[in-house]
């Protein structure tokens, strides 16, 4: 009997904890998304979140807080992102330039931001009756930004008050005046008449490593001194449009600021002294084209298109006849009985091919020796086995043509063996002997402003005193001292 009794209180116990459990679970009536920041369990009302992230690439605004880490092209909306590690005080790793962060994309009074943290966790549902007052022990964050605490499946987490973080919310429920933090507003055309008591400058960390721009100050003002950002909350009520910077903005460098950060991170297509002239035109043409609110680019496809007037003339294909003689006048007179040519970033092998043509017609009788490179191994590869389609057997090419014994139309002998075509990257150490000529067409475009510096220096190291170097249609070194340009039948090229 005693132990039917037993038994019958274990079931009824498990009834009342599975009971309870149901019961829990049908008063869920508050969701959060928890995350963490130096190792702590932190969370946000799911309600002002709009999604989770992985972002990189942010945009550096200057004369704004230390920790604003910039802007980000969300699908064509551009979105201020704020380091809350940085607004915490909490200590963070230097970044490298290509580091991804967790973002939570928030939404505060119709404005969105996005915050970055060091994980995020998961969606957890709780009943907010739970939800026990803030103490300072559960943080080491400032007790006004803390809705709460709770703890859900054994862990306690903080949470927090995004409202106040980004409202002066705070400020106005304090019986006690706080230092204002106002983060001054973007480069405008006209001086701001804004005045402050007591004005200290302090320079902002470049977020960005290949961003080398001398970082401008920020202005903190408050009545007595001027506290960590932990002490008083972001004012947005009258900065609002620091941070909105929709593509609608009159501020046009700032548009144009985001839209060459886009071509980096879209296409590894780098806006430099080489290519602005070219890139600040067509972005022009672009925003009439496109209207001023959906100019800036929201896929690789639109990049694509912007880029597509960038690339020289005949690229990726055979040359035409116009284009084989205006190269042929740009080639010096030179009676080397050797002559070496450096073709970097070759594609697929057309642009080797049609050059080692022009240069044979132009130096008959010398020993011609092209060294065709490029990083695309497939391409390569396949370079030496190119054919020809039989529209072009009538060409400018004809001479240069014979039949393999399949019957496809392919380079001469004579053309194959003065070619060597190679998987290298220019960034690199190259074995390439000094050069008469060297022809790279809308490569350096595509490599970061420091290397192609670097590149450049190799080109002028490598290039004979007599010798002549060649670029894309729309790259130009004018300004390069070390470099002289001369038009050549609309071609400019250069030498030292």
């Amino acid at each position: 009997m005693e132990n039917i009794q037993k038994q019958l209180a274990q079931v009824m116990s498990a009834e009342q904890i599975s009971e309870e459990k149901e019961k829990n679970i049908a008063t869920i009536d508050f969701k959060m998304v928890t995350f963490s920041l130096s190792g702590k369990d932190y969370a946000i009302d799911i309600m002002s979140v709009k999604e989770i992230a992985k972002a990189g690439r942010f945009t550096y605004v200057p004369n704004t807080a230390p920790f604003v880490l910039g802007v980000y092209n969300l699908r064509g909306e551009i979105i201020p992102i704020i380091d809350l590690r940085l607004f915490f005080n909490i200590e963070v790793e230097e970044r490298s330039d290509n580091h991804v962060e967790n973002v939570i994309i928030v939404s505060v009074d119709d404005t969105v931001f996005g915050i970055v943290v060091d994980g995020i966790d998961k969606v957890v549902g709780i009943q907010k009756s739970t939800i026990q007052p803030p103490h300072p022990l559960f943080g080491d964050i400032n007790i006004k930004y803390i809705s709460g605490v709770v703890e859900s499946e054994n862990r306690l987490y903080v949470l927090l008050d995004i409202g106040r973080i980004f409202t002066n919310k705070a400020r106005e429920e304090s019986d006690e005046e706080k230092p204002k933090l106002v983060v001054s507003k973007l480069p405008q055309t006209e001086t701001s008449t804004s005045t402050v008591p007591e004005v200290k400058h302090q320079k902002i960390p470049t977020i960005r490593e290949s961003s080398e721009k001398k970082d401008e100050p920020v202005v903190v003002s408050s009545a007595e001194n001027t506290n960590t950002s932990e002490d008083s909350p972001i004012d947005f009520s009258q900065e609002r449009q620091n941070f909105t910077l929709d593509t609608t903005s009159k501020n046009a460098s700032m548009d144009y600021d985001f839209f060459v950060e886009e071509l980096k991170s879209l296409k590894n297509f780098y806006v430099t002294d080489i290519n602005s002239r070219w890139v600040k035109s067509r972005f022009d043409s672009w925003q009439e084209e496109k209207g001023k609110s959906n100019s800036q680019l929201s896929s690789e496809k639109d990049a694509d298109e912007f880029l597509k007037e960038f690339y020289s003339e005949n690229s990726g294909k055979f040359w035409s006849e116009s284009y084989a003689n205006r190269i042929f006048e740009c080639l010096p007179d030179n009676t080397a009985k050797q002559i070496v040519v450096w073709n970097p970033g070759c594609g697929k092998g057309y642009e080797a091919y049609c050059l080692a043509c022009v240069l044979k017609k132009r130096y008959p009788d010398s020993r011609i020796r092209v060294y065709a490179q490029d990083v695309d191994l497939l391409s390569i590869t396949n370079a030496s086995l190119l054919t020809i389609p039989q529209e072009y057997a009538s060409t400018w090419l004809a001479p240069f043509i014979s039949e393999s014994v399949s019957g496809s139309l392919v380079f001469s002998p004579e053309i194959k063996d003065m070619i060597m075509f190679e998987y290298h990257d220019c960034t690199n150490t190259n074995s390439v002997p000094n050069a008469d000529f060297i022809f790279c067409r809308d490569l350096l475009s595509f490599l970061p402003e420091d290397i192609q510096d670097n590149v450049l220096l190799d080109f002028e190291d490598r290039l004979k005193g007599n010798g002549i170097m060649i670029l894309g249609e729309n790259e130009s070194l004018a300004g390069k001292m070390q470099w002289s340009e001369k038009l050549v039948e609309n071609i400019s090229v250069y030498t030292k």
